[in-house]
């Protein structure tokens, strides 16, 4: 799979995930709006099948496998929402599922993961390389790799989370997307192109982790260091072959925000909308909030799209976080 996904395949995808994924609702407050003196649509994923968008784009790649790479199994790797997400789909699809996961990985993922019927390989994040675990595996094993981001499948069934959003509230002003590897707001670019070819498309990503903003002024994908941020779903090191070209085509803007932020978001989150986030699933409405901190008169009146990535979290880590 070389070619990159078009608007088209989201819409191809919708129709696939459609009566498996859940259409997720988009959440509103009037104490948001008049806070920061715009219309703020929030896109709840954290409410999708396994807690994040990530249940889109693992269905929507397994159920484009042949019979004989079904029957074989795949391996991919994750933090948690795409190990989670993959473990599910191979469940409902039988497809036998490896996942590679850090050992730090949050005990609810890893829970739900091998819940799901997965079997979980373990590695330190700091000191290996979990592609090329999860690689050798594939050769070893005769197993189709699943990426989570770096596939043009898996772009076109993340992007149908915007493409949802965008037809129950469109068209939008602007648009903020959390930004890891970059399957979301690649597949929100596309999906975006589609339905409100005018709108302004920011991605989000922690302090800490700005190979994405660093790619997008270089012209080129930069490799990092592996990040260290509470937003671990968005710890990424570099951008894809698939989602750099697509971001940096049609991206307004990548912004960053401090961990401190995320804290604030998710203590927003469960005041005002009564839902549980992740640290980075609140990537974009930190941004939103930084944005408007930084120019009112820009956002005053304006219509805003936000995603909520995932809401896989300890709730004993998330008391300590916003209780810090």
């Amino acid at each position: 799979m070389n070619a990159l996904p078009t608007p088209d395949d989201v819409r191809a995808a919708a129709a696939i995930l459609r009566g498996h994924a859940h259409r997720t609702p988009v959440l509103t407050s009037r104490l948001t709006d008049a806070e920061l003196g715009a219309q703020v649509f929030v896109k709840a994923e954290n409410l999708q099948r396994t807690g994040s968008f990530k249940f889109r784009g693992a269905f929507h790649t397994l159920s484009r496998l042949s019979a004989a790479q079904r029957r074989a199994g795949v391996v991919a790797f994750s933090s948690g929402n795409h190990a989670q997400a993959v473990a599910l789909a191979a469940q409902l699809l039988e497809v036998p599922a490896t996942i590679v996961m850090p050992h730090d990985a949050p005990a609810s993922k890893l829970a739900a993961t091998r819940g799901y019927g997965a079997e979980v390989v373990g590695y330190d994040r700091y000191a290996e390389d979990r592609a090329a675990i999860a690689t050798a595996l594939s050769e070893e094993r005769g197993l189709t790799l699943v990426p989570p981001y770096d596939h043009p499948h898996v772009i076109a069934g993340q992007g149908t989370a915007m493409l949802e959003l965008l037809e129950d509230h469109g068209p939008l002003d602007a648009l903020f997307v959390c930004l890891g590897g970059g399957g979301l707001l690649s597949g929100s670019l596309l999906a975006t192109q589609a339905l409100s070819p005018d709108a302004q498309v920011y991605g989000v990503e922690p302090e800490a982790g700005d190979d994405g903003l660093q790619s997008l002024r270089a012209g080129h994908v930069v490799r990092i260091p592996q990040p260290r941020t509470l937003a671990d779903g968005a710890a990424t090191t570099h951008l894809g072959d698939h989602t750099f070209p697509v971001i940096a085509r049609l991206v307004t803007d990548i912004v960053t925000v401090p961990d401190t932020a995320l804290v604030e978001s998710m203590a927003l989150f469960a005041a005002r909308y009564k839902v549980l986030v992740e640290p980075t699933g609140a990537l974009a409405f930190a941004g939103v909030r930084a944005a408007v901190a930084a120019d009112p008169q820009r956002w005053a009146g304006t219509r805003i799209g936000v995603t909520i990535s995932g809401g896989n979290v300890d709730l004993d880590r998330f008391a300590a976080l916003v209780t810090g």
